[in-house]
C-alpha cells in the first residue's frame, strides 16, 4: 500500500532548507526509496512549510529513514526550524489520478462510445498534432469528422498498455486492433483484421478538458496489412 508521510514545520530560513533538501536527493541518489516529494508554503504564513513525501509502501519509508544521509539531513533540518517538525503518517486508501483517467475515458469513447461526450471531455479550440495530416487539426468539429473516418472505416477497439503524467500532461501508450467494414483513405473494404500500435501525449486545460494531442502510430504498418503499399523489392 502508498505510504505519504506529512513533514509540517515552520521555518524563517527557507532557502536553506530547500538547498538541504537538494543535498539529500542528491547524496542518497540511487539508494532513497522515497518516489515523490512535494514541498508548500502557506500562503497566509510563509513560515509555515509543509512537505508530502510519497513511498512505495510503510517499509520502504522505514528503509529510507535508515539512510545514514536522511538522519544527518533531518538533524540539519531542525536545527534551521522554528520548534520540532511534526511528522503524520498516512496509508494511502484512494489514488485518482483524474487526468490519467479522463484520458482512459477518451480512448473508449472513440472506440465505440457515444462521440456526443466529446464535448465535455475536450476543449472547444482542441489543437490535435497528427503526421498524418498535412496540418493540424483545430477545434472539435474537426476532430469529430476526424474520428467519423476513422469508425465509418473500422470496427476497433484501443488497449491501454501504459499511462504516466506530469503535470497538466498525460502520456498513453496504446495497442489498437480492428477490421475494416468501410473505405478507409481511398482503400476499399478489404474486411482485414489489422494492428497498430501508437503513442498519444495529451495536454489538458486547466478545467480539466483535452486542449492539444500529440499521436504517434504505425499508420505505415496500417497501410501494409491493408494492401494498400507495393511490395518492397529486394
Amino acid at each position: 500500500m502508498t505510504f505519504v508521510q506529512l513533514i509540517d514545520c515552520r521555518t524563517n530560513r527557507f532557502d536553506e532548507m530547500n538547498r538541504l533538501l537538494d543535498q539529500w536527493v542528491e547524496q542518497t541518489r540511487g539508494r532513497r526509496t522515497a518516489t515523490h516529494a512535494v514541498v508548500g508554503k502557506d500562503r497566509s504564513d510563509t513560515a509555515h512549510v509543509v512537505e508530502i513525501v510519497e513511498f512505495p509502501s510503510y517499509e520502504e519509508a522505514m528503509r529510507n529513514s535508515q539512510l545514514p544521509e536522511t538522519d544527518r539531513i533531518f538533524r540539519e533540518m531542525v536545527a534551521l526550524c522554528d520548534g520540532t517538525p511534526t511528522f503524520t503518517d498516512l496509508d494511502v486508501v484512494r489514488d485518482a489520478q483524474l487526468h490519467t483517467d479522463s484520458a482512459r475515458r477518451f480512448f473508449e469513447v472513440l472506440a465505440g462510445g457515444d462521440l456526443s461526450l466529446m464535448a465535455g471531455m475536450v476543449a472547444e479550440h482542441y489543437r490535435d498534432h497528427d503526421p498524418s495530416h498535412e496540418q493540424d487539426v483545430i477545434g472539435l468539429d474537426h476532430m469529430r469528422r476526424v474520428m467519423d473516418m476513422w469508425r465509418d472505416g473500422f470496427d476497433f477497439a484501443f488497449r491501454v498498455e501504459d499511462q504516466f503524467a506530469q503535470g497538466d500532461r498525460v502520456c498513453t501508450r496504446w495497442s489498437w486492433e480492428g477490421t475494416q467494414k468501410g473505405e478507409f483513405m481511398g482503400i476499399p473494404d478489404t474486411g482485414k483484421k489489422v494492428t497498430m500500435t501508437g503513442t498519444t501525449v495529451f495536454r489538458f486545460h486547466r478545467h480539466g478538458r483535452i486542449a492539444e494531442g500529440w499521436w504517434q502510430y504505425d499508420r505505415l504498418g496500417l497501410m501494409a496489412q491493408l494492401g494498400a503499399l507495393e511490395p518492397t523489392e529486394l
